[in-house]
């Protein structure tokens, strides 16, 4: 039994940021500023794009908002997505005034299905909003064709997917636009807060202004040593940008990524290699040309598991082990089935692998006394 409890998820913090913080407290701006234009040169260079195609905001859910308002959707218009996602997904869509479509999943990669997609579409569908789940990259090509093919957008959800490359191409890059969360339990974090990045430079400009309540200048260029300047409000926007204490974390967080990419690879094969004679559904392992970034890795008990997913829970939380669920389908949840009477039986791979799954700790901060730790629990329970 371990002497502390593990949690899930938990994230890599260095003096750096912690200095960076620090820095950024003693200057005394907080808000939307210098480091936050900083945080997304790095991300552009990161991702091989401009900053002018990039938008630090509060959340990826802001993010995924921010983007679909920049389609110009419009009440009616649909918004084809996963059933295996997290509900910020779906509530985007409704927020951004259109209404989800929720289409089946791959039951190897758990990414949304394009035969699915292409079923779903309509003459309402205005877009389509794939999740690179766990960061296994979706089938980009055969989405991209689908969007051509009827004029659709497309909006990545990048969540889980910062590292993740598809055939050479950055995930983010390839649809018109990538929405990326630096939540806590992400890859890297700022604690709470997201980025948008775009195609279009205009579209982005815009994603920018509604971030800040549509106005056509942010605090830092009101209120710097340049000299005051005057805003206009140029569109009803929202209350979505980033504050310079979270940009202090990212730049450093960013500045790890790699390395700490490499160490979730590392605790993903151990994982691969030490459960494989169990009763349970690996994780698929990424196809040739593709890049997984490592950021859930999460199981399924099999029907001759000696206890339930319910029961393995809450015996690993007794070991001290934190874990997650990644997800329940989105069609379980009451408020979707009440408002749009979808039924899980209509979507019969998501809802099996979300009755069924269990995410196991893979953070780039976990030793690999924690790491053998999780392995010993986990044989423990059903080898």
């Amino acid at each position: 039994m371990r002497d502390n409890f593990l949690v899930f998820g938990a994230p890599q913090i260095s003096d750096a940021e912690i200095d960076e913080v620090t820095a950024t407290l003693r200057s005394r701006w907080l808000g939307t500023g210098p480091k936050v234009a900083r945080f997304e040169q790095a991300f552009a260079e990161y991702k091989g794009i401009t900053p002018a195609q990039t938008a630090a905001v509060n959340s990826c859910t802001a993010a995924l908002h921010l983007s679909m308002v920049a389609c110009d959707l419009k009440p009616g218009d649909e918004v084809i997505t996963t059933a295996m996602t997290f509900c910020a997904t779906v509530n985007a869509i409704i927020h951004a005034g259109a209404t989800p479509v929720p289409v089946d999943i791959d039951p190897r990669t758990r990414n949304i299905d394009p035969a699915a997609v292409a079923a779903a579409v309509t003459p309402r569908t205005k877009a389509i909003l794939p999740v690179h789940f766990a960061g296994y990259p979706c089938d980009m090509d055969a989405l991209l064709e689908i969007a051509v093919r009827h004029d659709l957008r497309v909006i990545e959800d990048c969540a889980h997917a910062i590292e993740t490359e598809y055939h050479g191409r950055k995930a983010g890059t390839l649809g018109d636009f990538g929405c990326f969360s630096f939540y806590v339990t992400k890859n890297m974090v700022t604690g709470e807060g997201g980025m948008v990045i775009a195609r279009d430079t205009d579209r982005i400009a815009r994603v920018r202004r509604l971030a800040l309540h549509g106005l056509s200048a942010d605090a830092w260029q009101r209120f710097s040593d340049k000299g005051y300047k005057h805003y206009f409000v140029e569109e009803c926007g929202f209350k979505y940008n980033m504050m310079d204490i979270q940009a202090a974390i990212g730049i450093h967080q960013l500045a790890r990524l790699e390395e700490n990419w490499q160490r979730r690879q590392h605790i993903w094969q151990r994982y691969q290699s030490a459960f494989g004679d169990l009763p349970l559904l690996l994780p698929a392992d990424p196809a040739p040309g593709l890049r997984h970034a490592y950021h859930l890795y999460s199981v399924c008990l099999q029907p001759a598991a000696p206890i339930s997913r319910d029961e393995f829970l809450q015996a690993m939380n007794q070991r001290k082990i934190g874990t997650g669920v990644h997800y329940l389908a989105i069609p379980e949840h009451p408020f979707y089935q009440q408002r749009f009477g979808w039924r899980t039986q209509d979507f019969p791979v998501a809802t099996a692998i979300g009755r069924s799954t269990v995410s196991l700790p893979i953070s780039a901060a976990l030793t690999d006394d924690d790491v053998s730790d999780v392995i010993d629990a986990v044989r423990e329970l059903l080898g």
